[in-house]
């Protein structure tokens, strides 16, 4: 009998309030060249051959639209749509606990307002998870970096090539993401990413050189850049 190979699910947390865009629509509603951000994040996704199974976490007052958006765009690999938490961490447990994912299984973890993501980028964190259990997406900063403890003035200079700035997918076995979160829990441990819940538990991520263009839209000057983007990667296929 052939092994079964291990599913690939995609978790995407787009339950922010999206306050620093200063706009009364959430930012990953807002549209991008006709289209809501979210809409441009998950047909990667959707359209991704080595992705089986996608859930998004949205605010709970937005779970109608979103069902409405999935039909619209036809977002078939959806599987589930889930009232997101108070913040990005919460919202990811929320859709973890329904996945009918095994302990070998894969699990992405991907920002609703990152809408650039390539599918090599995808394909190349997948089997670098497949090989070392947790990878993760990361660029390395391209300006001088310095520290400063009081933020009057500078006290050191870091070594940029040390440095990385981390994106998403993130990717991990989801038995390692589960005892992540479970600890996580279990000692109120609250952290800007899952590979650092991960890290809490004894598992170092792979790195996986991103991409620039793979940018989170979370202030005004981001939408305007993301709009270039756009227009960029569309010329290139033409």
């Amino acid at each position: 009998m052939t092994p079964r190979r291990p599913k690939v699910f995609a978790i995407v947390p787009a339950a922010g309030a999206g306050t620093r865009l200063g706009s009364g629509t959430k930012k990953q509603f807002l549209p991008l060249k006709g289209k809501p951000v979210i809409i441009h994040t998950l047909q990667v996704f959707e359209h991704c051959s080595d992705v089986d199974e996608v859930a998004v976490a949205v605010p709970e007052s937005a779970l109608v639209d979103m069902e409405s958006l999935m039909s619209r765009y036809r977002l078939h690999k959806v599987s589930k749509v889930i009232a997101g938490g108070e913040r990005r961490q919460d919202s990811v447990y929320n859709v973890l606990r329904t996945l009918s994912a095994k302990d070998s299984d894969l699990i992405l973890v991907h920002d609703g307002v990152r809408p650039f993501i390539g599918m090599k980028k995808i394909a190349q964190v997948i089997e670098a998870c497949r090989e070392h259990g947790a990878a993760v997406l990361a660029v390395q900063p391209k300006d001088t970096v310095r520290k400063s403890s009081g933020g009057g003035f500078f006290d050191a200079t870091l070594d940029r090539s040390a440095l990385w700035l981390v994106q998403t997918p993130q990717a991990f076995t989801a038995g390692t993401l589960r005892r992540a979160f479970e600890e996580a829990m279990k000692e109120r441990l609250y952290a800007t990413d899952e590979a650092a819940l991960v890290e809490h538990i004894g598992v170092r991520s792979r790195i996986v050189e991103g991409s620039y263009d793979n940018i989170k839209i979370t202030t005004p000057e981001d939408l305007d850049l993301a709009g270039l983007i756009y227009e960029r990667l569309q010329s290139s296929k033409s």
